[in-house]
């Protein structure tokens, strides 16, 4: 969605612990589950601080040490050691072009894949195999119509990122080898957008999958806000009205998650 404002992350980040006490209760004052006895939160700075303008967007954690972001300016850091201290792996043309990476999907501490939105060209996928010591771009869209706006993945191989409407559908990409080549998938069982619904292109989670070939989608935008699920990894979907408000460009369901 052409709302570039939105689901911005500051250079700080709030990490789930094990080591401080929960303060909060249950609204009956009842005691925290025991599964929740001793989590916490602890901000973990990223050193990012001094570079002026950067805001980070896209998460992805892989395990409980590694973790990567991805943020404006072709900004991407990685930390191996749970966010004591972050890497600056930013690939060296998004930074010189200044891409707007918001989404990062990655799959351990040395293979993942960003998305960098925008209309036409701006929208690419990049692709690393090594933590970030070099990137590769996978995909530069070269339609004008075409803005888009988050990636998912149902396994290291397997995966979509969709762009807003174009001819009056959303436009998925598709990859089977892990992000190194993407195609267009046919849009026959794609449902009609509503006039002017899109997805937000906040922080990479308005499309998401969930187990081998469940993926969900959340638009905004339209007069209603709407969840789209396909069970055959993109190839057909059924909608569904959302009680999020519509109505408004700013309106609508930004993310999901799925476990």
């Amino acid at each position: 969605m052409r709302l570039l404002g939105v689901g911005m992350c500051a250079a700080a980040l709030l990490v789930a612990t094990a080591v401080a006490p929960a303060q909060a209760q249950g609204d009956g004052g009842d005691a925290p589950s025991p599964a929740l006895r001793g989590a916490g939160w602890a901000v973990k700075d990223t050193g990012q601080t001094g570079v002026d303008g950067v805001r980070f967007r896209g998460l992805a954690a892989v395990s409980r040490g590694t973790a990567w972001l991805a943020g404006s300016q072709g900004r991407v850091l990685r930390t191996g050691d749970g966010g004591r201290s972050w890497r600056d792996v930013s690939p060296p043309a998004a930074v010189a072009e200044g891409l707007e990476l918001r989404d990062i999907e990655a799959f351990d501490g040395r293979r993942a894949v960003a998305l960098s939105i925008g209309e036409g060209e701006a929208s690419r996928v990049l692709r690393t195999e090594d933590g970030g010591a070099t990137w590769t771009e996978a995909f530069r869209n070269t339609d004008p119509r075409a803005f888009y706006d988050c990636l998912t993945f149902f396994d290291p191989r397997h995966g979509l990122a969709v762009s807003d409407p174009v001819d009056g559908k959303f436009r998925l990409l598709a990859t089977d080898d892990g992000g190194r080549s993407w195609r267009v998938l046919p849009d026959a069982g794609m449902p009609p957008a509503l006039p002017g619904e899109a997805g937000f292109a906040a922080s990479g989670q308005c499309l998401t999958a969930s187990g081998p070939r469940d993926v969900w989608l959340a638009t905004g935008g339209g007069s209603t806000a709407r969840v789209m699920h396909s069970a055959d990894r993109g190839l057909t979907w059924r909608v569904a009205d959302s009680t999020v408000p519509g109505g408004d460009p700013a309106r609508g369901v930004f993310a999901l998650a799925f476990r």
